[in-house]
């Protein structure tokens, strides 16, 4: 199973100006496959250590002297530790923090050596401004698989590689083999597991089972790591998503949550799933001026989860809902598109995703973002290519992009762009290799 953070990881191992490696991301993303792949396949030998309820850790790291640490890790591992040569893998972080302040010094005093942490993302955040090292380690973002990994995943790698050599146009005698394909990368998603169960059982019921479990997992970590006061707000939140990106205006209200809710109520209820990696905040901007940051109205915004599988699992919708033209899906088609094209941008481009709306016009645009150019985007579930808002902001705005992204088949109209669904990740990341 390929994975593209791999090549940020051996980047990360070539860099002679390198700190201890954080690789954050939701839980059962991958994070410790994908070291473990990597220390395999890129070093002379890995030492690898879980802090979670190991014995083995226990004062491992009372005075943070890099030395006997890298004794002490030589000594239980039964590895020789040779800078340049072994890679220091400590897996679940967060169940040690003192673990992680430890990297400060590892920075500090023995920048020589290959050092790795990954752990729960929501573990982690309960670390961050008190024993978290701040600027004092490299971070590495890792998501759920994209839909080329998920096409690799299932041997599709030809498939994959002419969505990366051809022009999109070259590859339209495809589409319908591609827009199958996306329909079961909707239902199964991108948490590795459910992929490698799809990828050798095609059973749906089982791809089910397992995201359940994950979501179960997902709260296991809620009861574990959240405050008890805020643990109820937390879960109203997580649990209302489905039903709020089912809404024809998918925009996050506090009073679907309850009768007379406030931001203030649920805020950090949101920021608690936003550090742990579980939900995306896309926020509104009421202007396509350059820089979009600077015209963001942070009181208005849309949350999607990490994973339209999950996304799929929390709504409970049936697979025949999702992979077939079934018109009783008409409004959670709209939901799993938008869905998936930001996640596909989240994992994709380096910049933040906003979505477009004014205050004094019901125009609204899905979602707009900052290249070289600034990029409006219109989402839409199935082949239909009237894009009203689209057209008549871009008459007002001739200076910026109009994507509009689709089942239908790739063209270009001046200053608009069509963009079949199932190359989004694709086109993004060439336009962002194009900026740099």
């Amino acid at each position: 199973m390929r994975r593209k953070i791999y090549n940020e990881l051996c980047k990360w191992k070539d860099d002679p100006a390198r700190k201890p490696l954080v690789l954050e991301g939701a839980r059962q993303v991958g994070k410790t496959w994908i070291l473990k792949e990597f220390g395999h396949n890129e070093f002379v030998n890995m030492v690898y250590l879980n802090c979670d309820h190991n014995p083995q850790t226990e004062g491992l790291f009372r005075d943070f002297d890099t030395e006997r640490i890298l004794r002490y890790l030589s000594a239980i591992s039964g590895q020789t530790i040779v800078p340049g040569k072994t890679l220091i893998f400590l897996d679940e972080i967060q169940e040690e923090p003192l673990g992680l302040t430890s990297l400060k010094y590892f920075c500090e005093n023995a920048r020589e050596y290959h050092i790795a942490v990954a752990g729960s993302l929501l573990g982690l955040s309960v670390h961050e401004g008190t024993g978290f090292p701040v600027g004092k380690v490299d971070e590495l973002k890792m998501y759920p698989m994209t839909f080329c990994e998920f096409l690799e995943a299932l041997g599709k790698q030809n498939l994959v590689d002419l969505m990366w050599s051809e022009k999109p146009e070259n590859i339209s005698d495809l589409a319908d083999t591609y827009i199958e394909l996306l329909r079961q990368y909707y239902y199964v998603g991108g948490m590795p597991e459910v992929v490698v169960e799809y990828a050798g059982t095609q059973n749906l019921q089982s791809v089910r089972r397992t995201q359940n479990r994950i979501l179960s997992d997902y709260e296991s970590d809620f009861s574990k790591h959240i405050p008890a006061a805020m643990l109820p707000k937390v879960r109203m939140v997580w649990h209302s998503v489905p039903s709020q990106l089912a809404r024809e205006n998918k925009k996050f209200t506090y009073s679907a949550l309850k009768k007379g809710a406030r931001a203030k109520e649920y805020e950090t209820a949101i920021e608690w799933l936003k550090d742990a990696g579980l939900i995306y905040q896309v926020t509104r901007v009421n202007s396509f001026t350059k820089p979009l940051n600077f015209y963001e109205d942070p009181g208005a915004f849309k949350l999607y989860v990490s994973d339209l599988g999950l996304l799929g699992a929390m709504a409970q919708t049936a697979p025949a809902d999702i992979l077939t033209r079934n018109t009783g899906f008409v409004e959670y088609k709209g939901a799993f598109t938008e869905q998936y094209v930001a996640q596909q941008m989240v994992s994709t481009v380096p910049n933040k995703l906003h979505y477009y709306s004014r205050d004094d016009s019901r125009m609204e645009l899905d979602f707009a973002y900052q290249a070289d150019n600034v990029l409006a985007i219109e989402v839409k579930a199935e082949e239909n290519l009237n894009a009203k808002s689209l057209k008549m902001i871009l008459d007002k705005h001739p200076e910026i992009i109009g994507l509009r992204v689709s089942m239908s088949g790739f063209r270009k109209e001046h200053n608009l762009i069509n963009i079949p669904l199932y190359l989004v990740e694709t086109w993004f990341q060439k336009l962002e290799q194009s900026c740099v």
